[in-house]
C-alpha cells in the first residue's frame, strides 16, 4: 500500500513538473507579451518576468518595445518644379501599445515600411528643389505626421524621420556647379570693385595733400625707385614727370607770324624793323620809305 502511495505522489509530481514546465514563460525586460485564449485575447498584456500560461490552450506572442532603425528604401520621383530626384530616408519607431501592434496589422513593421515609402514619395512630389537640398528639418517634420497619423492606430510611435541622400542627374549637378561658379564670380567682382573704389578714395585723399607740398610727389618718386630696386631687377622703370613733359611740348612749338597793322587774316608781309623809335614803313615801289620820322613825297 504504502509502495503505490509513494508511486502515486512520484507521479503526480512529475506531471506538475512537466506542467510547470510547459507553462513556464520568460518575459525580458524591453518585451511585452500578449496572450491569446482559445483565439481570444486574455487579460492584460504581460510585463516583463516570469509568467505562465495554460499549456494548449494559451499561446504568447512576444512584442519588442525597443525602438526600431528602419531604413526607406530610395524612391524615384518629379518634384514641383519637374526635376527628377532620387531620394532615401530612415524612420526611428518604437511600439507603445502592444496589443494594438499584435490585432489591429499583420505586420506592422511591414506596414510602417510601406506607410514610409508612400508619404517620401508624396513629399517629394510636393516639394521644390531647392527645399530637398536646403530645407530638410521642415520636410522631415511633414514626413513624420504624415506617417504618424496611420501609425497611431496600429499601436506604433514614429520616433524621427530623416532624410539621408538626394540624388540627382548628371547634367542637373553640372548646372548646379556652373550657377554656383557663376554666383562666386560675381561677388569676386563685386569685392574686386569694391576695393578700387576704396583705393581711389584714399589715392584722391593722397593726391590732395602731396599738391600742397611738391615736394612730397618727389619724395614719393623716390621712394617708389627704391622700392623698385629692391626687387634687384635688370631693368628699373623711372616715372617721368608729367609737367616736364608739357614743358618740352611748348617748347618745341614754332611762334606765330605777325601781320600788318589793319590787313584782314591770311595777308603777310615782309616788315623791316629800322630800329627804336623808327617807323614801320612796308617796302612797295612808289610807297613810303623809312626816315627818321618823315615820309618822302
Amino acid at each position: 500500500m504504502v509502495q503505490e502511495l509513494l508511486t502515486a505522489g512520484a507521479a503526480v509530481a512529475s506531471g506538475c513538473f512537466v506542467y510547470a514546465l510547459a507553462a513556464a514563460r520568460v518575459i525580458k525586460q524591453y518585451e511585452r507579451g500578449v496572450v491569446f485564449r482559445l483565439g481570444r485575447l486574455s487579460g492584460q498584456v504581460r510585463g516583463p518576468g516570469f509568467t505562465m500560461v495554460v499549456p494548449g490552450i494559451d499561446r504568447l506572442r512576444k512584442v519588442n518595445m525597443q525602438i526600431v532603425t528602419l531604413p526607406v528604401p530610395a524612391q524615384d520621383g518629379i518634384t514641383r518644379d519637374n526635376v527628377t530626384v532620387r531620394v532615401d530616408a530612415v524612420i526611428y519607431f518604437k511600439v507603445v501599445d502592444a496589443a494594438n501592434a499584435v490585432v489591429e496589422v499583420e505586420d506592422y513593421r511591414f506596414a510602417v515600411s510601406q506607410m514610409a515609402q508612400t508619404s517620401l514619395r508624396s513629399i517629394i512630389g510636393k516639394s521644390d528643389l531647392d527645399d530637398l537640398l536646403s530645407n530638410r528639418e521642415k520636410l522631415n517634420q511633414g514626413l513624420e505626421l504624415m506617417i504618424d497619423s496611420p501609425a497611431i492606430g496600429w499601436g506604433v510611435q514614429i520616433d524621427r524621420v530623416e532624410i539621408k541622400d538626394v540624388s540627382l542627374p548628371e547634367t542637373m549637378k553640372r548646372s548646379m556647379a556652373r550657377q554656383a561658379e557663376a554666383d562666386r564670380e560675381r561677388r569676386a567682382r563685386v569685392i574686386n570693385a569694391d576695393a578700387e573704389l576704396q583705393a581711389s578714395k584714399k589715392l584722391a585723399e593722397a593726391a590732395k595733400e602731396m599738391s600742397a607740398q611738391p615736394a612730397a610727389l618727389q619724395l614719393r618718386l623716390l621712394q617708389t625707385v627704391v622700392a623698385v630696386a629692391a626687387e634687384k631687377n635688370s631693368t628699373l622703370v623711372l616715372p617721368f614727370p608729367v609737367e616736364l613733359l608739357r614743358f618740352l611740348e611748348r617748347a618745341q612749338q614754332p611762334l606765330p607770324e605777325r601781320t600788318g597793322s589793319g590787313q584782314g587774316p591770311g595777308v603777310s608781309e615782309r616788315q623791316h624793323v629800322a630800329g627804336a623809335g623808327a617807323a614801320v614803313e612796308p617796302d612797295i615801289p612808289g610807297g613810303y620809305e623809312a626816315g627818321a620820322g618823315e615820309h618822302g613825297s
